[in-house]
């Protein structure tokens, strides 16, 4: 691992890191054995090739993990990839607990890397379902404000999931209606539910 290829804001990260410092080094140490290039991106240490996301460090209050952008299509034969929620669609992630169960694991976590460049290499993409059923509460202002319509359906598919998770998420159509209220002007402004 040459030190060239090192990002500095990755050096700074892993400077402040409170929890999970050992492991972070110990990961990093993993990827970059890999030939990957060191980003920082979403406020961690995330490594591409040839500028496309293949694997991100991210800690957690009980784990730390690495996150493969396109770990859905990675084969798992040692079944250690974990998806994050059920709304995850492409994303998985490998938790670890302690530096030993990394540096145990290292042969393995290589050879996902390396799996993960290949499926880079050859294009691959996860088949994503883009099938969203609008809430009742959504359409009923689709209905009343057509502008909302044409706002909405505008926005990325994934800014238009993450709006239709969060607002079917509440169990109460009064809750639910609350919700699409209070991101009416956002929708309007173009903006997805965190920006």
């Amino acid at each position: 691992m040459t030190n060239s290829r090192m990002n500095p804001k990755v050096d700074e990260y892993l400077s402040k890191s409170k929890k999970w410092k050992e492991e972070y080094e110990k990961l990093r140490n993993i990827v970059l054995d890999c030939e990957l290039t060191e980003e920082f991106k979403w406020m961690h240490p995330c490594y591409t090739f040839e500028n496309k996301n293949i694997v991100l460090i991210h800690g957690f209050k009980e784990y730390c993990a690495f996150l493969f952008h396109k770990g859905a299509l990675l084969k798992d034969p040692n079944g250690i990839l974990i998806q994050q929620t059920e709304n995850v669609q492409a994303a998985r992630q490998i938790r670890f607990t302690n530096v030993q169960e990394i540096v145990e694991m290292e042969p393995i976590l290589k050879a996902y890397i390396n799996e993960a460049i290949e499926i880079e290499k050859a294009g691959l993409k996860v088949n994503m379902n883009t099938d969203i059923i609008i809430p009742e509460e959504l359409q009923t202002k689709f209905e009343e404000i057509p502008e909302l319509k044409t706002a909405f359906e505008a926005l990325t598919p994934g800014r238009q999931r993450a709006y239709v998770f969060y607002f079917s998420g509440a169990k109460q159509a009064k809750t639910r209606a609350s919700r699409v209220e209070k991101y009416i002007q956002q929708i309007l402004d173009g903006k997805g539910l965190n920006d």
